[in-house]
């Protein structure tokens, strides 16, 4: 049996993409993950296709598994040749109890590697506008747990060193013994009027922050009926919160936003509800994959050898324009034999795929839709023309219906397929459950059925009841209408049918101020 390997891998505070790379490449790469509650769940949509995800974290509630089973799991695993990543949330050297998962692997020669992670201690203070250390404020700072019951606490630290040791305090896991904490500071040297900050869940969608200082803050813990998980900020640098918090200022910071068009498409998307301080969840629920009927196909390519007969060729997608150069390829059909035709694409999506082949569109309609480009060719079609479209099996008829009653020969190619996809995972329906994703995104009235019948895949019998709590955005009024069909409640529908149209919709919705911007990382 081969020698398997663990792991011991920090997933970093939250935000998905703070984990390091190496943390990532030994993720990817690995037969199982065994993952707790800190580590984010969009870092899970990473594992390789048939990896196994085991849950081992621990709720305030209960212990899910004891970290004594946690140690022999991972030897069991690893001793069964597995490559084994324990994603820990923060840095697993930083109260993550590594040491002990890495002595019994030393134990019985099972060969493992630590992988720092970008500490929670660190990182939720930043993200939240307060710095750790600060030229004029603060020189040093100490982490300390305060997670312990208070008698175990003043057996583990020294309060009269801590106290004054160092410019900043931080302390984990400690919202439960905030009184005791406060008490012991003042106690032992520190001003009733010194700052605190408590930041919850930080660096994700759900962060919030409460300041207050040592005097008051265990009553405002309890008027807010504040929860864990957070991170306690005692010191001078709390002040730099008001002129440097950065996240909260941006429009979509505390939303998480569901992302469900095709993979290949979705980073688009999502990189841009990044920018705007959202929090995107991708979950592709379709796919584009080439026309797989044989007998499609040899239509496909007969139709294709005709190019010289065509007046006009009509693309309505971006993945339409992959797929028809991808046939033109096989069937070696040079794009100069459709020298007589003119080309309509119906948006600027499918105008750039194109542009990027070297083919200036003749027809861009302004209304991104079918409906808008059949108004932009109604003075340019005449009877007897003929028309090459090539697209999705899943196309509207309208556009064929139309040309065929203004007397044009219509030549409709399936060059590709839309698949319904349905992610190895199970969280979603969890997440939506929990009240975890703020907003749901239609870019077709594919994603919209289709995120219907992977929900009920995943075990939801009445997936549009499920949905009724968030935000539902279509790109389009035919998204929204098929969203309406389904019996979802659509919340807001972009004027224009584009990724950068429907951005602003949830602008308006979310921040009505905000002037949408392009922006560059």
């Amino acid at each position: 049996m081969a020698q398997g390997r663990v792991y011991l891998v920090g997933a970093g505070p939250g935000d998905p993409k703070l984990i390091t790379v190496r943390g990532l490449k030994a993720l990817r790469r690995c037969d199982v993950v065994v993952y707790d509650r800190l580590a984010g769940p969009q870092l899970l949509q990473e594992m390789r296709p048939g990896a196994e995800r085991i849950y081992v974290g621990k709720r305030p509630d209960r212990h899910t598994m004891k970290q004594e089973e946690i140690n022999r799991l991972l030897l069991d695993l690893a001793l069964s040749g597995k490559i084994v990543c324990r994603l820990k949330g923060g840095d697993p050297t930083v109260f993550g109890r590594v040491g002990e998962e890495a002595e019994l692997l030393r134990q019985h020669g099972v060969p493992y590697e630590i992988v720092p992670g970008i500490t929670s201690a660190i990182a939720v203070p930043a993200y939240a506008g307060i710095p750790v250390t600060h030229r004029d404020l603060a020189s040093s700072f100490s982490i300390v747990t305060g997670h312990e019951s208070p008698d175990k606490l003043d057996r583990m630290i020294q309060w009269d060193k801590v106290t004054n040791a160092t410019g900043t305090l931080l302390f984990l896991m400690g919202v439960a013994k905030i009184g005791y904490i406060s008490e012991q500071l003042m106690q032992h040297g520190r001003s009733a009027d010194t700052p605190v900050a408590l930041v919850r869940w930080g660096t994700r969608a759900e962060q919030e922050t409460l300041t207050g200082t040592l005097g008051d803050i265990e009553e405002k813990v309890r008027l807010a009926n504040f929860q864990p998980p957070a991170v306690i900020v005692v010191g001078e640098v709390v002040r730099q919160r008001e002129s440097l918090k950065w996240i909260e200022s941006k429009p979509l910071f505390g939303w998480r936003v569901l992302v469900t068009r095709a993979r290949s498409q979705a980073s688009e998307l999502a990189e841009r509800i990044d920018d705007l301080g959202g929090e995107p969840y991708v979950f592709p629920v379709i796919d584009t994959v080439r026309q797989s009927d044989p007998a499609e196909a040899e239509r496909i390519k007969a139709a294709l050898l005709e190019a010289d007969r065509y007046d006009w060729v009509i693309l309505t997608s971006a993945a339409g324009v992959e797929h028809f150069f991808s046939w033109l390829a096989e069937t070696r059909v040079d794009i100069r034999r459709f020298a007589r035709a003119r080309f309509a694409a119906v948006g600027p999506k499918t105008s750039d795929a194109l542009a990027a082949r070297g083919i200036v569109p003749d027809v861009i309609p302004s209304e991104y839709q079918a409906e808008g480009l059949l108004e932009s060719l109604a003075d340019k079609l005449a009877p007897g023309q003929r028309a090459l479209l090539p697209r999705g099996d899943l196309a509207r008829e309208l556009l064929p219906d139309e040309l065929a009653r203004a007397g044009v020969e219509c030549v409709e190619l399936d060059v590709y397929e839309n698949r319904l996809v349905v992610p190895e995972e199970d969280l979603l329906a969890e997440m939506l459950r929990d009240g975890e994703i703020h907003a749901v995104t239609f870019t077709s009235s594919s994603t919209v059925v289709n995120l219907l019948k992977a929900l009920r895949r995943l075990g939801v019998e009445q997936p549009a009841e499920l949905l009724a709590g968030c935000v539902i955005a279509c790109i389009g009024p035919i998204t929204a209408r098929t969203a309406e069909a389904h019996g979802l409640r659509v919340t807001l529908t972009a004027e224009t049918s584009t990724i950068e149209g429907l951005l602003a919709a949830m602008l308006k919705h979310r921040a009505p101020d905000t002037i949408l911007e392009e922006e560059r990382f």
